[in-house]
């Protein structure tokens, strides 16, 4: 073999190698989380649960949501690289164990805990229930209606218009920057859980997206808790418009099945929303049954 055909074959081996150790390498050493920065100094975490979204200021980090426990400590350590300020605020948009149970990673670290009032009942309740109180980090303050405070620069306020995806859920308007970060009010042609246990309401729920949609504008940049694959956590105001487009004409389809004299059995073996083509996937007895109960609620 010739210098160059060895130089060559040696060359194509390692290339080889090296595409074949990448899919090799350990977990951290190719994460499977993601940091996407939106606007200015304000970004989303991305890896298993609900969205987070992070603001880093002069004085220091503000947080939405928490995931899990391992999941959280992955974006605290990445947040260190980026600030070496404190941890000054972190806010919950509601109580599920998958943007809250990572809380308890902010422990000692934080300065606060934000939610609205009925959030924090909530996170109490099923925490009792699960005899899982020393495993969270309740919030220490609430609201009712409204909330703002400033960051620096930013203005940070949070709103809550009435029942939707439980009783207790927060919108995060980051004021100067023009982020709403809406929690689990919006699954983006994903379909929803709808936690009639904490209070949710579709028809509330509606209701609220439309008070958002007209409370912000065209400009506004929305963050949402879940999307379907292939489908971004951001978004625009159509978004929102076309979720609540959704949860009508599921309310509008079971009403018509109850009024056909279909049993909750029969009813829960539909496998698509007539009229709808772009919520898909699995997990659609979720709103399908929420929809049935709560119009057959006595």
């Amino acid at each position: 073999m010739d210098r160059r055909s060895f130089l060559q074959n040696t060359s194509f081996a390692l290339s080889a190698l090296a595409l074949t150790q990448k899919n090799l390498l350990p977990a951290w050493l190719d994460p499977s989380w993601k940091i996407t920065m939106l606007r200015s100094n304000i970004g989303i975490f991305t890896e298993r649960g609900g969205t987070i979204a992070f603001m880093l200021y002069k004085k220091g980090i503000v947080v939405v949501d928490a995931q899990f426990p391992d999941t959280s400590k992955h974006l605290i350590d990445e947040l260190k690289k980026k600030s070496e300020e404190p941890f000054t605020k972190l806010i919950n948009t509601h109580h599920h164990a998958d943007h809250t149970s990572g809380n308890i990673s902010f422990k000692g670290i934080t300065g606060h805990v934000l939610a609205h009032e009925n959030s924090l009942q909530n996170q109490k309740r099923v925490a009792a229930a699960q005899k899982s109180e020393d495993k969270q980090l309740f919030p220490d303050q609430t609201f009712s209606d409204t909330w703002s405070e400033k960051f620096g620069k930013e203005k940070i306020s949070l709103y809550y218009f009435g029942r939707g995806h439980t009783d207790g859920d927060a919108m995060i308007h980051f004021e100067h920057a023009n982020i709403v970060h809406m929690g689990d009010l919006v699954f983006n042609r994903r379909h929803p859980f709808v936690d009639r246990s904490a209070g949710a309401n579709m028809k509330s729920w509606i209701e609220v997206l439309d008070k958002a949609v007209n409370k912000f504008d065209k400009n506004t940049l929305f963050v949402y808790g879940h999307a379907v694959d292939g489908y971004a956590v951001t978004g625009n105001a159509d978004d929102l418009k076309k979720f609540g487009d959704y949860l009508g004409q599921v309310l509008q389809f079971t009403e018509n099945e109850i009024k056909a004299g279909k049993t909750k059995e029969e009813f829960l073996k539909n496998t698509e929303i007539p009229g709808n083509t772009e919520w898909k996937g699995d997990g659609i007895q979720r709103p399908l049954q929420a929809a049935y109960e709560e119009l057959t609620a006595k």
